[in-house]
């Protein structure tokens, strides 16, 4: 009798399994931890940057569109999509990505100082790199696009977020970082652009449509409705409103959620030594 033949190794189409993309983003984590104030700096104001104008895409797309409220969102998200695949293809660094980095602060790899260092110093990136797309988008007339009709969509999408209750906020933080912290844990599945970018354009595309809040978009919206005339109450009283309990909402959403989640599944337990399997291409 024969001998079976040997299973054929994974092929460069296949994806990361969840246990590998456990340790692959425990690793990227450590190294975000290490990374030194300058760069991480630089790296933070591209993400704020690119989410604006993902956030920009998304106004204009939504604007006189008569494909009805849902089609119209779902267009919506297609569209603000653009800034998570410019941040992760690209190469930026996101507040609400790097929740992430819970895994490895849970699995002791990560310091609480290291973790909150990174939180505190791309939060800040994030804020002037999305505030500097709403001063260009003013300057080069966005708002004055369809007769200003954009401006009024920009108006209107400003107001409504810094109107949100405290306990709404948070609920639609916590819902639209478990989606966009899935995104990215299915990023870390793929081997390719291509892979990558399907893995973020259903989940984004989800969160935008059903109207949760994702911080960092926020930090454009505000700014720009304001700069498109409106928020008459004042725009930094409005940001810090809506910041406040989504940007609580955004790390629940994605530390307990999904990192937390993920490291007791496939981490919590697990025997150190060598080089981990499953973290290298």
């Amino acid at each position: 009798m024969t001998e079976p033949a040997p299973p054929l190794p994974p092929s460069f189409f296949d994806a990361y399994t969840p246990d590998q993309i456990a340790l692959r983003v425990e690793k990227v984590g450590i190294l975000k931890a290490d990374l030194p104030a300058p760069p991480l700096l630089a790296l933070a104001f591209l993400a704020g940057a690119f989410i604006a104008l993902g956030a920009m895409f998304f106004t204009l797309a939504v604007t006189g569109s008569g494909l009805g409220f849902g089609p119209t969102r779902v267009l919506g998200g297609v569209a603000f999509s653009l800034g998570l695949v410019l941040v992760l293809v690209g190469g930026a660094e996101l507040f609400t990505g790097n929740v992430l980095m819970a895994m490895g602060w849970a699995a002791g790899r990560v310091t609480t100082r290291a973790l909150l260092r990174n939180w505190g110093l791309v939060y800040v990136g994030n804020l002037a790199g999305a505030v500097a797309m709403a001063i260009l988008a003013h300057a080069a007339g966005v708002f004055a696009l369809d007769s200003g009709a954009v401006g009024a969509t920009a108006r209107a999408l400003a107001e409504a977020k810094a109107a949100l209750p405290f306990e709404t906020a948070f609920w639609k933080g916590v819902l639209c970082n478990t989606l966009v912290c899935l995104a990215v844990w299915l990023c870390f599945a793929a081997h390719s652009v291509v892979d990558k970018i399907f893995a973020i354009v259903f989940p984004i595309s989800a969160f935008v449509a059903l109207g949760f809040e994702h911080s960092i978009a926020n930090m454009y919206f505000i700014p720009a409705g304001a700069f498109a005339g409106g928020l008459e109450a004042g725009a930094i009283r409005g940001l810090i409103a809506n910041l406040v309990p989504v940007t609580l909402g955004n790390i629940v959403g994605g530390g307990v959620f999904v990192a937390a989640t993920y490291y007791v599944i496939y981490l919590r337990g697990r025997k150190r030594g060598g080089r981990d399997k499953g973290t290298e291409r």
